[in-house]
């Protein structure tokens, strides 16, 4: 299970579908951060946490474009994906190389995704 254990953020002001993703990360063996539903508490957890090894990102938090908690994570060199129903061209000029998980997506989807990105990568320590 490439997700045991893995610690996932996941940031999504959808409260059912928050909890839905976090019900499906936790079945996978998963440990949830989160979720947090706004960048400024995002941008909290991403500095109180010493581990995070991947996240999920909805691109519009409240009205707020999440792209300050995207830069946070590229700068602690987290990798993560985005969860929304924009356009890949608008995050893609941006991020190029970020996966875009279309809103709705699947259960399968969401995990074969998130394993990608930390099949290669060791889990985070401290």
């Amino acid at each position: 299970m490439p997700l045991h254990h893995r610690h996932i953020l996941v940031v999504e002001d959808e409260y059912m579908l928050a909890y839905d993703v976090q019900a499906d990360l936790e079945a996978a063996g998963a440990v949830v951060i989160g979720p947090e539903p706004s960048v400024p508490q995002a941008l909290l957890r991403i500095a109180r946490e010493a581990r995070i090894d991947a996240a999920v990102l909805d691109v519009d938090l409240r009205g707020e474009m999440a792209f300050p908690v995207a830069d946070a994570l590229v700068v602690r060199h987290i990798p993560f994906l985005f969860a929304s129903g924009y356009d890949h061209r608008m995050i893609g000029d941006r991020y190029p190389g970020i996966d875009l998980c279309h809103k709705p997506f699947s259960k399968r989807v969401l995990l074969d995704l998130l394993t990608r990105l930390v099949q290669d990568a060791p889990p985070r320590r401290g």
